[in-house]
């Protein structure tokens, strides 16, 4: 598990760089200049799945056309010769992705090729291109190659992944298989770093490391400090030198890097959830910012006999200019279905006052009165008129949260989800169940096999006590009988044994949440969304371990859950940890008491 907390508000967000950076490729590696009143280049994108990945989130069709692309195709497809036309290519440096573009240059495809690498080229890979376009004599169409270290998805303002495609290879099951090689583990923790590294890059800042000792974490903290080191040693090449850093190369504040294996935390991620984002990204169909839906279209208008209508599917775009996604994407999901409705009584009263003054508009007549109120209502209308592309966008956007929402809430009404996400809550913060766990797994209404799974592995891993034998049985018949593979329960049942948490398992504090009733009135009378029977569930707090973990770290407390994470400063001198600790932390209060002086 990765975290990353700036330690400074006031630094351009991930989000930002990578735009930026981007629009810099896009721009032939030249910095884009806003406002530009030049017509832009035409040109051709040419992208693999990793970099369409990394694009999509942040660049709209209607950005790249902006940015002169006028088509984007992938590598691997096929794809005619535009031989009046700039390709700029968007890859990663793979021998598949170095063959395509040596048969690219051999077919003479494009005008000019400019090669950005997601990630580093090898020498040797660099050569085959050099030899290939020798053999091509398409030396001079090579207008540029550069190293781009943009190996990584940015999501959000301060979130990103590391990879989408292949994602399972550097996955938690991957990472802890049984029957791993030590080549195959190496190659995962490459992976990794390379990613990590790359972010660092893009961010401009060199960070410190925190990790915890004996893990998989410890493993990547090691390789990713020797792989800064090394670039911070070449003070001439080095990527953290230059306008990569602007102002802030002086700056006294640094990111925090903190990497925490998952075993640290099993609970949370098989928690059920109730804020909006969490739901869609539980029970739709949603990557890349990006959520699909089925539509069923009914059989009304169709002759008896025929075939069913295929399923419609519709694709929405969740994104940080979306204001009401941005606004209640971390709320409880009954807030948002109640903003939705208001946004739409809202919207609607818009309208009616639009069609109120084009009515007015029309009136016919020569008498005082008309006249009077039709120059009375002009600017009313005028005003209204030009608010029209603003009211569209609203009622887009509300038709795209209605039909989320309204998506997310038949998966709640099917499944339960919100007796899920209560009962779980209360068996983490070790309150009373008001119904026992067998009589929810034995419901056949209550959720899915794998949401009973879920459920009892959430009570297995919190308990301060495993089951005993005969209780586990009864529990593992109930669960056989509900549909439920029994797989997952061994596996927990082996690493509890093995990480010896029977005894000390993790806490995840003593908040709960309260259930309020039906929703107000909005929610009942008048409403698209028909809550009847769901909980309105109001939530706490949580201090989960992570949280705990990453405050320790930040404020540099003592804790026993923290005092063994080892320390890792890629600017200084090796040596034992905790005296490099100490060190930096006298330099930093004579960096603060120097400041406070002058």
């Amino acid at each position: 598990m990765v975290g990353a907390k700036m330690a400074g508000a006031a630094a351009a967000s991930i989000r930002e760089r990578q735009t930026v950076a981007l629009k810099r490729m896009l721009n032939f590696n030249v910095p884009h200049v806003k406002n530009s009143t030049g017509e832009p280049v035409w040109k051709v994108l040419i992208y693999d799945r990793f970099g369409q990945d990394i694009i999509s989130p942040l660049l709209s069709v209607k950005e790249l056309r902006d940015m002169g692309i006028t088509l984007h195709l992938l590598l691997h497809s096929d794809r005619d010769p535009i031989p009046d036309v700039p390709a700029v290519y968007f890859v990663m440096p793979t021998e598949e992705n170095i063959d395509r573009i040596c048969q690219d240059l051999r077919n003479q495809l494009y005008e000019s090729y400019y090669l950005n690498f997601i990630s580093a080229i090898s020498r040797s890979k660099l050569e085959d291109i050099a030899n290939a376009a020798l053999a091509a004599s398409a030396v001079t169409q090579v207008a540029k190659v550069f190293d781009q270290y943009l190996n990584f998805i940015t999501l959000e303002d301060d979130m990103f992944v590391l990879c989408n495609q292949n994602k399972e290879l550097v996955s938690y099951r991957a990472i802890n298989r049984p029957d791993i090689t030590d080549t195959e583990m190496e190659t995962v923790m490459d992976t990794i770093v390379d990613s990590l590294f790359c972010f660092f890059v893009t961010l401009g800042a060199v960070p410190i490391i925190r990790c915890s000792r004996g893990t998989a974490a410890e493993m990547v903290a090691v390789k990713l400090d020797k792989k800064l080191r090394e670039n911070l040693r070449d003070a001439r090449n080095s990527l953290f030198t230059g306008d990569t850093l602007g102002a802030g190369q002086f700056s006294f504040q640094r990111p925090l890097l903190v990497l925490i294996d998952r075993n640290i935390d099993l609970a949370t991620p098989l928690h059920h959830t109730w804020t909006y984002q969490a739901l869609v990204h539980d029970v739709l169909d949603f990557h890349l910012n990006r959520v699909n839906l089925e539509e069923s279209s009914g059989m009304e208008n169709s002759p008896a006999g025929a075939r069913p209508k295929r399923k419609n599917k519709k694709s929405y775009d969740l994104t940080p200019v979306d204001k009401f996604w941005q606004k209640h994407k971390g709320s409880p999901f009954p807030e948002v279905a109640e903003s939705v409705q208001q946004e739409l009584e809202s919207y609607r009263a818009q309208e009616d006052e639009v069609k109120r003054l084009k009515s007015i508009m029309g009136l016919e007549g020569e008498d005082e009165g008309a006249i009077s109120m039709l120059s009375d209502n002009t600017a009313k209308l005028t005003s209204a008129v030009s608010s029209l592309p603003e009211l569209l966008e609203k009622k887009r956007l509300i038709d795209l949260h209605t039909n989320v929402a309204t998506a997310v809430l038949e998966h709640i009404k099917a499944r339960k989800l919100d007796v899920y996400f209560e009962y779980e809550e209360k068996i983490m913060s070790k309150t009373t169940l008001d119904k026992s766990l067998l009589d929810i797994i034995s419901d056949p209404d209550a959720g899915t096999p794998e949401d009973k799974m879920r459920l009892f592995l959430i009570y297995y891993i919190s308990a301060q006590q495993a089951p005993s034998e005969a209780d586990l049985e009864q529990y593992k018949k109930a669960l056989t009988d509900a549909g439920c593979n029994l797989n997952p329960l061994q596996y927990i049942k082996q690493w509890k044994a093995f990480a010896k948490m029977a005894s000390a398992p993790t806490s995840y504090g003593n908040t709960t949440t309260k259930p309020m009733g039906l929703l107000s009135r909005v929610m009942n009378t008048g409403s698209q969304f028909v809550m009847e029977g769901v909980k309105n569930l109001v939530l706490k707090q949580q201090n989960l371990p992570v949280t705990r973990i990453l405050d320790n770290l930040m404020e540099m407390k003592s804790n026993p859950e923290t005092d063994d994470y080892r320390y890792f400063d890629p600017k200084m001198l090796r040596g034992n940890d905790r005296q490099l600790f100490l060190w930096w932390e006298e330099a930093t209060t004579l960096n603060i008491k120097i400041w406070l002086t002058t």
